[in-house]
């Protein structure tokens, strides 16, 4: 969930937890398991000026949170780098700008796969993906967080999926003409008639349908009528704190019965209950203005804002969610729903990140956390890559003949 680069930095803490030291053993298994991520935010910084994905970043400098040099040390293999798009106005002349902007992220993505031809590789079927990690490159998934870029016209969804797009999202933070977010008003009751023509173009294509960010009876109607199982790509659960954001058990069961996979975010907001302290409100308005202000600011001047940031947190100190509570969250989605239909995702470079969990170099905490939990390799695999894969395999197996998933790339 990309809250723009203003809400990137925001939730960052001043000083980051040391990583859990992992035994050898540990380490070891992390790195034999195909680890994937179905939330990754970073194309919002490729065009940042002199912000480079093949060096290795500081999320205290810069605010982020995922770079090649981290990819590697964490044992990341890839994942899903989202095309976000802001719920700009509903209208033709907006329909049009979030297209572009769409078309313009994605384009970004392209072009950070290619100038880097032997860090990265486009993946569009978990087979590929599979090849990629063993040849030693990360792979890279396209998905879209949002669905206001088809406005009215839902046949951009195959221009998408020419893209290379294979997981698409309806809504973000509002309403649109597909169907209700789960933080707005409700205007379908679920999803709408164009958003339940989207769920079965969708089927046809044989894209992933993503329910994050969507109401829960956008979530019901899904799984009414899509053919295919749904992912929540970067999502919490109810029962561990109550947040729109989050699941309730009952859906989490139907989730999982329908097939479908739960991925946990690490996005504080959403696990622990939030703080306001009036003085720390107002300086944080102050420093998202100039946030806001937006152009393409210097690395230097993001390090500056980060520090003004640091001095905001260290003035007026809140409680930040950490690694256990990222855990409560994780192991209550596995018992409910079951090791087959819980996943990871770090809402990383869009907000997320908990105290010890602050990038992708701290993932092998989560394989020993579960190890720790008594669950066998062949379970933490299902976590960290298999059971996203194997909802996108089902996805595209049934896919009509006319839209073949094998795309070349």
């Amino acid at each position: 969930m990309r809250l723009t680069t203003i809400l990137i930095a925001a939730l960052m803490a001043t000083a980051s937890v040391p990583a859990l030291a992992q035994t050898k053993a540990e380490r070891a298994l992390h790195e034999s398991l195909v680890v994937l991520d179905t939330h990754f935010d970073t194309p919002a910084n490729l065009s940042r000026q002199g912000w480079n994905v093949m060096a290795r970043h500081d999320v205290l400098k810069d605010g982020t949170q995922v770079d090649y040099p981290r990819m590697v040390e964490g044992g990341v293999d890839g994942g899903f780098f989202a095309i976000f798009t802001p719920q700009g106005p509903r209208g033709p002349a907006g329909d049009l700008a979030a297209r572009d902007y769409a078309l313009v992220r994605g384009l970004e993505i392209h072009e950070m796969v290619a100038a880097h031809p032997a860090q990265f590789e486009i993946a569009l079927t978990p087979d590929q993906a599979l090849d990629i990690a063993r040849r030693g490159k990360r792979f890279v998934f396209l998905s879209m967080e949002n669905g206001n870029p088809f406005g009215h016209d839902l046949s951009l969804m195959k221009t998408f999926y020419a893209y290379g797009v294979r997981m698409m999202g309806p809504v973000h933070f509002g309403d649109n003409e597909l169907g209700d977010s789960a933080t707005d008003k409700p205007e379908w009751g679920g999803l709408s008639p164009l958003g339940k023509q989207f769920v079965a173009e969708a089927n046809r294509l044989g894209i992933v349908l993503d329910a994050s960010h969507s109401a829960d009876s956008v979530l019901d109607d899904m799984l009414a009528l899509s053919r295919a199982p749904i992912i929540l790509s970067h999502s919490g659960v109810k029962a561990v704190f109550d947040h729109p954001r989050n699941i309730d058990d009952a859906h989490l069961k139907a989730l999982a019965a329908h097939g479908g996979v739960i991925q946990i975010n690490a996005y504080s907001a959403y696990m622990i209950a939030p703080t306001h302290i009036p003085e720390r409100d107002a300086a944080m308005a102050g420093w998202m203005k100039e946030m806001a202000a937006g152009g393409r600011r210097s690395e230097a001047k993001m390090t500056a804002l980060m520090a003004k940031k640091a001095e905001i947190d260290r003035k007026w100190p809140v409680p930040r969610a950490n690694f256990e509570d990222y855990m409560k969250h994780m192991l209550h989605a596995i018992q409910v729903a079951g090791i087959d239909h819980v996943g990871v995702s770090g809402d990383f470079d869009g907000g997320g990140g908990v105290d010890g969990l602050d990038d992708v170099t701290a993932y092998p905490k989560i394989t020993a956390a579960l190890l720790k939990a008594g669950y066998s390799k062949a379970d933490i695999a299902k976590v960290w890559g298999g059971n996203a894969l194997r909802v996108m395999h089902e996805a595209q197996a049934l896919a009509e003949p006319a839209a073949p998933v094998q795309g070349e790339h």
